[in-house]
């Protein structure tokens, strides 16, 4: 777990961080290095349906995004921040289930 007041992705999800890291790393993207550090900021709040997972405050995309795709499927929609520095919320494409972590926590998000 970080030392801040949000756990890392890779702690909530491992096998989800590990796929986007080894995505990213065939695709010869260096932010492929960062997923390990990525903060959990919890789900977005914007409907009930939404299935994006936040890695930064809302609001701190840019308009730049990396499609990740496997067998010609897109797998994951990662938004980046305006300085393409890193990862800001992760769009999970391919219906699975991400189960409790997923869910909101105890700690309050803000609604976009």
């Amino acid at each position: 777990m970080t030392d801040g007041p949000y756990p890392r992705l890779a702690d909530v999800f491992p096998a989800l961080a590990a796929e986007i890291a080894e995505l990213l790393r065939a695709e010869g993207e260096p932010l492929a290095e960062v997923v390990a550090n990525l903060p959990y900021h919890g789900p977005c709040t914007c409907s009930p349906t939404c299935v994006n997972l936040l890695t930064a405050p809302p609001g701190s995309s840019g308009s730049s995004m990396i499609q990740l795709e496997r067998d010609g499927t897109d797998v994951f929609w990662l938004s980046l921040d305006p300085s393409l520095a890193t990862i800001t919320d992760i769009e999970v494409m391919d219906g699975r289930d991400l189960g409790p972590g997923a869910r909101r926590s105890g700690r309050p998000m803000p609604r976009t």
